[in-house]
């Protein structure tokens, strides 16, 4: 089989500000190669390189734009030349209206590429359009970002290009952790379990931690534990489904006690296990467990 059938090529191009980087974000999430800004003339020997190196499916994501001199004139027909030899090489270019991108550039107090000194950004954006005109007709996919929030734009991207990308799965990094070295700064949820009776006031376990199985059955003994643990997951089952839906790749979820030693890392290994499926990948970290 030819080595070009493993390989898929996705180029983001279109007007400044139109959401270039979100779509090239949502694409990584995917499981796609990301570049930003790669000069025209280096496209082909880049698709090149996962043809050499790669031996599984590689997909790779590129923004190619105005910032690079000279780009519309160059990429066309190096586009056509790599189509005409067999790439899978997709083009989508992204458009909004005017008064849109006007207050985007606004907003950020940035002027576009193509603004000259002291120039409007209406000026500078118009001339992008009248530019980038020739590569809108070469385009895939043509995507009017005007009407999306954020959320809104990777959720068309998963949308148009899952079929290049097996299903993105929600990626949930637990960690247990002390609370007397801090809250994990990384954590979108924090869950103090210092309610739960402690392992460390039992002599014979205080030198252990809540992987050792005396811990855990000390700790999962007590009926309060696995009412909070089933109202716990519950609730864990209910959220992960709707940070997934709004684009979200990474979760990660602290379970903190005292030292971090003992029940913090039972809880942490029981749910490690309970949540891990097809649809959620699970990783799982004892940040404090040698310090408890």
């Amino acid at each position: 089989m030819d080595a070009r059938a493993n390989a898929r090529f996705v180029v983001i191009t279109g007007l400044s500000g139109s959401g270039k980087s979100t779509v090239l974000k949502a694409l990584e999430d995917m499981g796609f190669y990301a570049v930003d800004n790669l000069p025209a003339e280096l496209l082909p020997a880049f698709v090149n390189l996962p043809l050499e190196y790669v031996g599984e499916p590689f997909k790779a994501a590129l923004v190619m734009d105005v910032r690079t001199p000279r780009f519309v004139e160059v990429f066309p027909p190096i586009l056509n030349d790599l189509l005409d030899k067999g790439y899978s090489l997709e083009l989508i270019f992204l458009e909004t209206e005017e008064d849109v991108l006007i207050r985007r550039f606004s907003q950020t107090r940035r002027q576009p590429p193509l603004a000259g000194k002291g120039e409007s950004v209406a000026t500078g954006l118009q001339r992008e359009r009248e530019l980038l005109e020739p590569l809108r007709s070469l385009a895939t996919q043509v995507l009017d970002t005007s009407r999306f929030t954020i959320h809104q734009l990777k959720q068309e991207i998963f949308r148009l290009y899952s079929r290049l990308a097996p299903p993105a799965r929600l990626h949930v990094n637990l960690m247990s952790f002390g609370y007397k070295y801090g809250i994990p700064r990384e954590a979108d949820l924090a869950m103090d379990v210092r309610f739960l009776a402690n392992p460390y006031f039992v002599d014979s376990l205080r030198p252990l931690d809540g992987r050792d199985q005396r811990v855990v059955d000390y700790v999962f003994k007590q009926a309060t534990t696995n009412d909070f643990l089933n109202r716990f997951k519950g609730l864990l089952d209910f959220l992960i489904p709707l940070y997934h839906k709004e684009g979200k790749s990474q979760l990660t979820v602290a379970i903190g006690c005292t030292g971090g030693k003992h029940r913090s890392v039972a809880i942490s290994e029981w749910l490690a296990k309970e949540l891990a499926s097809p649809e959620c990948q699970v990783t799982l970290r004892h940040r404090d467990v040698e310090l408890g």
